[in-house]
């Protein structure tokens, strides 16, 4: 399952001395971003303007919330007209009254998010600059309307808690007491809120992975300076488990499969060296394997993958520089790094893809948060369309957060002073094939080939990168 090819618009051609430039195949606006805050220029394209459903009312430390109807079933309704560039007054981020950590997670179905929040006004003291007073969320996300659900305790919880949500609705929540990890979960029960206690795990700094697709269990590393320990903290028979001790300093986490068994991670050698991402079969006892190896000293980590097309979203710096680019499991086609997700004033990162696109990884909508001057806000991209699309996000989502259906609309939510949860809807963009610059003569429109100079490069077969020369490579200006 190793991915270990690249095709970039800057790369070598394999077995020459020349240097492939960039090509005109994808729109000269796909690559830039939105005016800076204050601007009056306009945005690169029309954003569309997501239709937002389900508020429900403020959150309250009391008890649970009751969930408002809106009188009707979710639409995926877009506007037709441009947006004007968010003023610096109007950062997209939580109401003045309310103070929110960016940690957002959703369950690996949608149909469940946690965070951890602050009641408008409730702090642990009252003189101003007091600490706010912490406490567990739940959103409810796959019923006909969200509504979120508040599980305070007795305690504020401390601000560097982590929580996690599972397909039951409960909440794994993440705690540091006196040098030990201690996990509970966390369940609304009549008007308070329930607490089972799950165990403790005493070591240095430990850290939630993603919600597992099984839904019932929940994983965490615990990074040492030669060994990560790999534990289930939740879903075992007797509180948290140790699992194994992986070899390398490990951190991030995609899961590869919808079993709940495949998980890639980023593994760093213990003596230092290239972060590589590697494959842990949970179900034959943790063994470890490569997954991507695009250049012997190149940074290799895997950021998304989609269990049904395969499709693989990569940061390396094979390129040169650190690049976003796509391939696809198991496939021998090279790793590409499409021009129109290189932002120059800019960082976008994938949080979402597409899913039921069976064995049409090119055809997947990807969604991109992107962290400019001006904010943050949404974008689509396609690997066929080879266009970045710029939408504007609700004012208050959280941001990286969001959820695909199978028929393309994007489900982004959101909570600020008017409502505190309620979620946006946006409709994937038709991608429309550019026609002023006409691709080499032996390819196709299909998005498969890569962005490339017009002229056709002597060698046509994909070449893993381990075989073709990378001399020549310059660093960008």
């Amino acid at each position: 399952m190793t991915v270990c090819a690249i095709e970039d618009g800057t790369a070598e051609a394999a077995g020459t001395g020349e240097t492939v430039e960039p090509g005109p195949d994808e729109p000269e606006e796909a690559g830039e971003a939105p005016a800076a805050a204050g601007s009056a220029a306009a945005l690169p394209e029309p954003l569309q303007q997501p239709a937002t459903v389900g508020a429900v009312s403020s959150v309250t430390s009391g008890g649970p919330m009751e969930a408002v109807t809106s009188g009707g079933p979710l639409e995926a309704v877009t506007s037709e007209g441009p947006l004007e560039p968010v003023a610096s007054g109007e950062q997209l981020g939580p109401g003045p009254g309310e103070t929110v950590l960016p940690a957002f997670t959703l369950t690996a179905d949608g149909g469940y998010a946690a965070r951890l929040t602050a009641a408008r006004g409730v702090a642990t003291g009252t003189e101003p600059g007091s600490t706010p007073a912490w406490y567990a969320e739940r959103w409810t996300l796959d019923g006909p309307e969200p509504y979120a659900v508040p599980l305070p305790l007795d305690q504020p919880e401390e601000a560097d808690s982590q929580v996690l949500p599972l397909a039951d609705g409960r909440v794994l929540i993440r705690r540091r007491v006196a040098g030990r990890h201690t996990f509970s979960l966390l369940y609304p029960t009549g008007p308070g809120t329930g607490e089972l206690q799950l165990g403790a795990v005493e070591c240095g700094d430990l850290t939630l992975l993603p919600p597992s697709p099984d839904g019932v269990s929940a994983y965490a590393l615990s990074v040492g300076a030669y060994s990560t320990g790999l534990w289930l903290v939740a879903g075992g028979a007797f509180g948290p488990e140790h699992i194994v001790d992986l070899p390398g300093r490990c951190s991030g986490g995609v899961w590869l499969d919808r079993a709940g068994r495949l998980l890639a991670l980023d593994r760093e050698p213990a003596g230092g060296g290239p972060v590589k991402a590697v494959a842990v079969d949970l179900g034959r006892g943790a063994e470890m394997t490569p997954l991507l190896q695009i250049a012997p000293d190149s940074n290799d980590r895997l950021l998304l993958a989609d269990p049904d097309s395969g499709l693989l979203l990569i940061r390396s710096d094979a390129p040169g520089h650190d690049r976003l680019g796509w391939g696809v499991l198991g496939s021998c086609l090279p790793v590409r790094f499409p021009e129109c997700l290189r932002l120059p004033d800019a960082a976008v990162t994938p949080f979402a893809v597409q899913p039921g696109q069976m064995l049409m990884p090119e055809s997947c909508a990807v969604a991109l948060r992107i962290d400019g001057a001006g904010g943050s806000w949404a974008g689509i991209w396609r690997p066929s369309g080879r266009r970045l699309h710029h939408l504007a996000a609700p004012e208050g989502w959280l941001a990286g957060s969001g959820v695909w259906s199978r028929d393309g609309v994007l489900r982004l939510p959101y909570a600020n002073a008017e409502t505190a949860c309620a979620v946006a809807l946006l409709t994937a963009p038709v991608d429309v094939q550019p026609t002023g610059h006409p691709g080499p003569a032996h390819c196709t429109e299909s998005g498969m080939q890569p962005s490339a100079a017009v002229t056709p490069p002597p060698v046509c077969r994909p070449v893993p990168l381990g075989q073709a020369p990378l001399v020549g490579r310059t660093a960008p200006d």
